[in-house]
């Protein structure tokens, strides 16, 4: 096993840990509550969870999906998340595999959007008290990057022209046509932006592109099945987010090739 699959598999280690707060973030923002008090507890016997029990995904397992005190089910979203971020904090190792120091940037990038997008389905709302912080985080993070890794500030002043680009168009489109995208897009989508434009004009084009893509993709199929009518809310943010993931991983080479066919 070469020293990068190592330090993918460390990742993916830290980034279960990492997924279990996310379940407590998921739960428990847009409810308001303290993400430190009380302790995780079962929702059905109110029975504290054991530290034994918090191990991410072997609990899980070896309770059966099953609370140890009342044996009420346990979501299988709980350890889905944990996965979902370990194999998320392992893929930004190897994406950027040649930039240790931007990995931060995008780990941090990947718990949010998975704790955002899982909440946009549940309640059809992007938090403040996740979004506006991650401007901050972001411009720091990636700021880092930049000034000791690979990068330089021609990627910082493009990341910075992305985050504006980017909310200023769903800016427009919220405001063109109100109720059809949530301002808690709006916000998400400078933050995207920002990311997506430090990495290059391929990544933010695409990934911007591939967001209504699927997003579309999505609502014209769920229409057809008959689940939604055409004027029924459907989440963008997770689309948004899924969207960033295309820019990330296949954006420049897309961007690449189109640039070919049409020159």
């Amino acid at each position: 096993m070469g020293p990068e699959l190592i330090l993918a598999l460390l990742a993916g280690l830290f980034g279960l840990l990492i997924g279990s707060f996310l379940n407590v973030v998921i739960w428990r923002v847009p409810r308001g509550e303290s993400l430190v008090s009380p302790g995780s507890a079962c929702p059905s016997c109110g029975a504290p969870v054991r530290p034994r029990d918090n191990i991410p995904l072997v609990s899980w397992l070896v309770l059966r999906g099953r609370c140890r005190d009342c044996a009420a089910p346990i979501s299988s979203r709980y350890p889905l998340v944990e996965l979902a971020t370990g194999l998320a904090f392992a893929g930004v190792v190897l994406v950027f595999q040649d930039d240790p120091w931007a990995w931060p940037a995008w780990w941090y990038l990947a718990a949010i959007g998975i704790a955002l997008a899982l909440i946009d389905l549940d309640v059809q709302r992007l938090p403040d008290p996740i979004v506006l912080p991650s401007y901050i985080v972001g411009i720091v993070l990636l700021g880092v990057a930049t000034v000791f890794g690979p990068s330089d500030w021609h990627d910082a002043l493009r990341g910075g022209i992305g985050m504006v680009v980017l909310f200023v168009l769903y800016a427009a489109l919220a405001i063109a046509k109100p109720g059809g995208m949530g301002w808690g897009d709006v916000k998400l989508a400078g933050v995207l932006g920002g990311y997506l434009g430090w990495l290059g004009v391929g990544p933010l084009v695409v990934g911007s592109f591939a967001a209504f893509l699927l997003g579309g993709l999505w609502g014209i199929g769920v229409m057809l099945l008959g689940g939604k009518s055409r004027k029924s809310r459907i989440p963008f943010g997770p689309w948004m987010l899924a969207g960033a993931v295309v820019g990330v991983v296949a954006g420049e080479a897309l961007w690449n090739a189109y640039m070919g066919v049409i020159s």
